[in-house]
């Protein structure tokens, strides 16, 4: 955790070197000379990074191009190393309770975040996301903390219906769509407030949180949130279908509107109404946005206030 907020500051000290970019572009274009305005992202190039120029995209709200700086490089090395302590502490609970670490919400908490990360950086290897560095650490740091104090309990056997394969399968594939999930919100989150910058057609000047210029547009967001969301509606998919049939075996039926696999359901439909919506043009932008948002509002409702306060056979919080 202390190693993921170090992370956090690297990364939001990187986005108000942003706007300092951004602000140094408004002077210049005050003084009404547009050479000087691009000069005041040059002056700001260090070593090897690249330059930030004044563009105007396919929307009336103006463009800067970010440009990289030594601070960005040290949020990431420090997120690579929070990741990697994360990864062990995963692997010593594993190896203390000789079974796969997520059969409890704290157990799921750590695993969890720790899969958050992973797609995080697995993504970033093929597409820059480097601007929701402070989103994703921030996420991830306060999920931690809540885990670690409200849901820790220690390592017990496991109560003989998890005892299946299915546990294996079953929860990690269910982790895993979450920690997509996490992504496609936080792109979400973004784009609404690129959105909102852009219809506004706000100039840099005025501009409150002038290290968005230096993001994607809200329509390169959304496409993203869309790709990102898509993957883990697949594999949520899977883990409907993977519950069922854990629950035959298990209990001897595959459906018994039970508290947790109605939530789960719950969730399905929600995120397959947000693809249907993106698959129509009247409900693209904001709207999507909204679904995708709403959708992983009901996951982080399924894991803990289910959980905690609605009786089911599915009671495995380990509280």
């Amino acid at each position: 955790m202390a190693m993921y907020a170090l992370a956090f500051i690297a990364f939001s000290l990187d986005l108000a070197r942003r706007s300092a970019d951004v602000t140094a572009v408004a002077d210049g274009m005050a003084s009404g000379n547009a050479a000087s305005a691009a000069a005041g992202a040059v002056a700001a190039r260090t070593g090897d990074s690249s330059v930030a120029t004044l563009t105007r995209p396919d929307v009336d709200a103006p463009q800067v191009e970010a440009r990289r700086s030594p601070v960005l490089r040290v949020a990431l090395a420090l997120t690579v190393l929070a990741f990697l302590l994360h990864l062990t502490s995963v692997i010593t609970r594993g190896v203390a309770a000789e079974r796969v670490p997520w059969a409890n919400m704290y157990e799921f908490g750590l695993t969890g975040t720790v899969l958050i990360t992973a797609v995080y950086l697995v993504v970033l290897l093929r597409i820059d996301l480097r601007f929701l560095g402070t989103f994703i650490t921030g996420l991830v740091l306060v999920l931690l903390g809540i885990a670690a104090v409200n849901f820790y309990v220690e390592v017990v056997p496991l109560p003989p219906a998890l005892q299946s394969a299915w546990l294996i399968i079953h929860v990690f594939v269910a982790s895993a769509a979450t920690a997509f999930f996490a992504l496609g919100f936080a792109l979400s989150v973004l784009q609404l407030v690129q959105h909102r910058r852009q219809s506004g057609g706000a100039d840099l000047k005025t501009l409150k949180l002038k290290f968005l210029a230096t993001l994607p547009t809200a329509q390169r967001l959304e496409n993203l949130a869309y790709r990102t969301n898509i993957v883990g509606f697949i594999l949520w998919t899977f883990t409907l279908i993977a519950g069922a049939i854990w629950a035959e075996r298990a209990w001897g039926r595959y459906w018994g509107w039970d508290t947790k696999e109605v939530w789960t359901f719950i969730i399905w439909v929600i995120y397959a109404g947000y693809i249907h919506a993106r698959a129509t043009r009247g409900w693209r932008g904001s709207r999507s946005a909204w679904l995708a948002i709403i959708g992983f509002a009901a996951v982080m409702f399924n894991f803990s206030v289910v959980n905690l306060f609605f009786k089911g056979l599915h009671a495995y919080s380990g509280l």
